[in-house]
């Protein structure tokens, strides 16, 4: 998948940047040393901009190239004239980049186990970065605890900090800011390495994009640039059936709340038709608050198939408040049944309700879901939900969040949208998105069902599966991130529409082709 120039959204695993790294040498006309210095260099510029009065720099260096990108910094700042002081843990193999970095590195070292630092002083953490496997311990333990309170500056990724996962490896820097180098690793992104973080700052040491095309990265950083080129915008001649038919499914009569929010953030996501298909006993209690959005009876499998044949919806959203049971799986299971080209069914998000309903036949979604003319279909859990489909794969303990988005959009033939505060998007193809954008306030009822919605009305609209679940989870969270405090689900549909608004106007100025 290509990306705008410049976009840089490619995450990389600290095995892949290795290989970033190793091709990157090859292809020159920089070697290891040449691109340790630009990282050096990089890190030292952040610490004078920023730290322009700290009384002293101490720079905590480890063995490998995490450590020599340290001897580079010490080294840098020393010659601008700022107070410096070296720590080690570790000596850099001999012949390594590293050992380069040191041997230019003419200040004194001291061994970390005495490592003290005053009030004001700053840190820079080189001790080992991205690559880390195993818990941090001993001396590096223990500089964790004396850098608590001071302002820390962390090298490709603070150290404690799992590259591949973002979990904290026994203990952790926690860094006021992190220069990482070419591309982020899922650490930067993923919780709880991502609030260790910082801000983080992606720096240019020489790595070509060519090179990381070579890379063939799987992963991304799910921001507009991802998908902004399909976003769906209207043609001068669209009518309502153009822009998508959603149809979602509604709860019995004391439960229909659910899926009016997902009809109205449907329609605020443009939708040109949303239908709420009710059952009997709820007609009347749907029919009193829906005004724009259409209302049909569907009581049984043969109501669905009707519905699709007369009024062909082009997606829909199963499971707000709809009653977990047979009749979430056999309505799920009709609207995967139906062929694409028959129907004109693009697609199912499936949430709530009718992710449980499934808890013990995700084979039959699967199946279902796997056919090549099946309608796509996007599965929306947060943790929870995603445990009583896929137990095994929550459960497996070396398994990042990113390994079992991926592992269980595998397996059900879906887009995964495993929510929470890093949100991963995975598609059975391999391809991942890492949300960032998220905020606090979007922890409120109703706030899952708002995201069913828009990711159904995308979906109806003509975006691919994929993209439009990475599209629905980056709005529905730059909503919720500028309304703030107080938000509840009900403010999120109208929040929606300065967000749409300016997406809209960037698509214009994407180039067609």
């Amino acid at each position: 998948m290509g990306l705008p120039a410049g976009a840089n959204l490619e995450i990389l695993s600290p095995a892949e940047m290795a290989e970033a790294d190793r091709l990157a040498i090859a292809a020159g006309p920089l070697d290891g040393y040449g691109l340790m210095q630009r990282a050096g260099e990089a890190v030292a510029a952040v610490v004078l901009a920023r730290y322009p009065a700290a009384s002293r720099v101490h720079v905590l260096c480890g063995p490998g190239n995490n450590g020599g990108d340290g001897y580079v910094v010490a080294r840098v700042l020393a010659e601008a004239g700022v107070s410096v002081a070296v720590w080690a843990e570790g000596e850099p193999r001999a012949g390594s980049d590293a050992a380069i970095a040191l041997a230019r590195c003419r200040l004194e070292r001291r061994p970390l186990e005495a490592f003290i630092a005053e009030p004001g002083s700053l840190v820079v953490d080189a001790l080992y970065g991205a690559g880390l496997s195993r818990a941090l311990s001993g001396d590096a333990a223990r500089a964790v605890e004396i850098a608590a309170g001071l302002s820390v500056v962390a090298v490709d990724l603070p150290s404690g900090v799992s590259g591949e996962s973002g979990e904290i490896l026994g203990t952790a820097f926690c860094a006021a800011a992190t220069v990482t180098f070419a591309r982020k690793k899922p650490g930067h992104l993923l919780l709880p390495g991502r609030e260790h973080c910082g801000e983080v700052m992606l720096a240019d040491i020489g790595i070509r994009n060519e090179v990381i095309e070579q890379v063939a990265a799987r992963t991304f950083e799910n921001e507009p640039e991802l998908w902004l080129s399909n976003f769906p915008t209207p043609a001068v001649d669209t009518h309502k059936y153009k822009r998508g038919h959603v149809s979602v499914f509604s709860g019995g009569p004391s439960a229909t709340g659910a899926a009016r929010l997902s009809a109205l953030a449907a329609a605020r996501s443009g939708a040109g038709a949303v239908t709420v298909l009710s059952p009997a006993n709820a007609m009347q209690v749907n029919a009193a608050h829906l005004t724009s959005i259409m209302l049909r009876k569907a009581d049984t499998v043969e109501d669905v198939q009707e519905v699709i044949g007369d009024r062909r919806p082009s997606a829909f959203v199963l499971g707000p408040g709809f009653g977990i049971g047979d009749k979430a799986r056999d309505f799920a299971l009709a609207v995967l049944a139906r062929k694409r080209q028959d129907g004109g069914v693009e697609g199912l998000v499936l949430d709530a309700d009718g992710i449980t309903s499934f808890r013990n036949t995700v084979s039959t979604l699967s199946e279902a879901a796997g056919r090549p003319d099946a309608p796509a279909l996007i599965i929306t859990p947060h943790e929870g939900e995603f445990g009583r489909l896929f137990p095994d794969i929550l459960g497996d303990k070396k398994l990042s969040k990113l390994a079992k988005a991926r592992a269980a959009a595998a397996r059900a033939n879906a887009v995964i949208v495993y929510k929470g505060a890093d949100t991963v998007i995975a598609a059975p193809d391999s391809r991942a998105a890492i949300n960032a954008n998220g905020a606090p306030w979007l922890a409120t009822a109703g706030s899952g069902d708002v995201l069913s919605g828009i990711s159904a009305a995308l979906l109806a609209q003509g975006m691919q599966a994929f993209e439009s679940a990475c599209a629905a989870v980056w709005i529905h969270a730059e909503a919720g991130r500028r309304f703030g405090p107080g938000l509840t689900a009900e403010d999120l549909p109208l929040a929606l529409v300065a967000v749409l608004r300016e997406l809209v106007e960037a698509r214009q100025k994407v180039p067609i082709g």
